[in-house]
């Protein structure tokens, strides 16, 4: 049977160690967790079963490898140590017997982009940047149609839009707008995404190093690898749609509280085929996991153990590639969720309610 492996790491600390060591949680501080990370090593958490394509009836297994670095640690330590920690984790999955190496959140985002950490193991590693951007920009598309908005009258703002993924999301999105604003923190790289966006579409497109900027959009989707709360209730227009990819979130807990005009979406979850079982509470329902992973599965089904979605540049041409396999074996876009809760009709037209009563747009 042809299996993979997927790594993933703590994203809140007490949280997410206590979901594997219950007593640890409970009673290490935060700051003893963020310590002894750098003394702990690769974990297999869980074996992965059930999951079956619906093209070719093939069914693969695979396992989830932690790696106990926080991603505050991660942006503290040199690139080197975190490579060594990642590289152990890749080795771990070789003796697993996986083919194929997921890279998740953080670990994809460190250095090179996943260059590094493949050249040093004998199996294909994907960052699963291509099929995330492809389900964010779908989702972010059916959040606009329920909210009833018009994408091409919209202006559209891509936080994080200098990084891979906001490049790419940037691209798939230009056609359908005709406003872009394109917000990162290096104006030159700015300026690299927007000859890709120019040469995409036909949307007029703004550049801003200031995140404040994105109070004058209906559609936000960020990106970036900031570590945390980035975008806030203040700073949101009265019936934003606001589709969040990064994992630590960008936006704030609290824009879900305060802003009850405003319609934050998940980005990026998908809904595996098969009785997929993940052996681990690892924070989403039953049967959904993130883009990423989804892309790390659909490259077994399809028995491609290459390299892929590796590096500061997503290829349009993998985008589309891997969003037709993943669509052949079975992958689909899970129901819009928000805080990893489900979105109903009924939440969404309250969003409407309270948007429309203030003004909107």
């Amino acid at each position: 049977m042809d299996s993979f492996a997927f790594i993933i790491h703590p994203l809140d600390p007490k949280r997410d160690v206590s979901r594997k060591y219950p007593l640890l949680g409970r009673v290490l501080p935060e700051s003893a967790i963020h310590f002894l990370s750098q003394f702990w090593p690769p974990v297999e958490l869980s074996r992965i079963t059930g999951a079956r394509s619906i093209a070719t009836g093939k069914e693969i297994e695979g396992w989830l490898i932690a790696v106990p670095y926080t991603a505050r640690r991660m942006l503290e330590l040199p690139p080197a140590e975190v490579y060594r920690k990642i590289i152990a984790a890749g080795h771990l999955a070789e003796r697993l017997g996986a083919k194929m190496l997921g890279l998740g959140a953080y670990t994809s985002v460190v250095g090179d982009g996943g260059l590094t950490i493949a050249r040093e193991l004998d199996i294909g590693v994907t960052s699963g940047d291509s099929y995330t951007v492809a389900v964010s920009v779908e989702a972010t598309i059916e959040a606009v149609l329920r909210m009833g908005l018009d994408l091409g009258s919209a202006q559209v703002a891509v936080v994080g839009a200098s990084g891979a993924i906001g490049r790419a999301v940037s691209q798939l999105l230009a056609p359908r707008s005709g406003n872009m604003l394109l917000v990162g923190r290096d104006l030159a790289r700015l300026q690299v995404t927007a000859a890709a966006v120019t040469a995409a579409g036909n949307a007029n497109i703004s550049l801003t190093t200031d995140v404040d900027e994105i109070q004058t959009a209906d559609v936000v989707v960020t990106v970036t690898s900031s570590g945390g709360a980035l975008v806030t209730p203040d700073i949101l227009k009265r019936g934003a749609i606001v589709c969040d990819v990064s994992r630590p979130r960008d936006v704030s807990w609290q824009t879900s509280r305060q802003r009850q005009d405003v319609l934050v979406i998940d980005g990026g979850l998908v809904r595996v085929p098969g009785a997929v079982d993940f052996g681990f509470d690892y924070g989403l329902p039953a049967g959904m996991t993130y883009g990423c992973m989804a892309e790390t599965m659909a490259l077994t089904f399809e028995g491609l153990f290459e390299d892929y979605s590796l590096g500061k540049d997503i290829p349009l041409t993998n985008i589309r590639r891997i969003e037709a396999i993943a669509t052949r074996h079975g992958f689909s876009l899970a129901a819009l969720r928000s805080y990893e809760q489900k979105l109903d009709d009924i939440v969404i037209q309250k969003v409407r309610a309270q948007a429309y009563a203030g003004g909107m747009g």
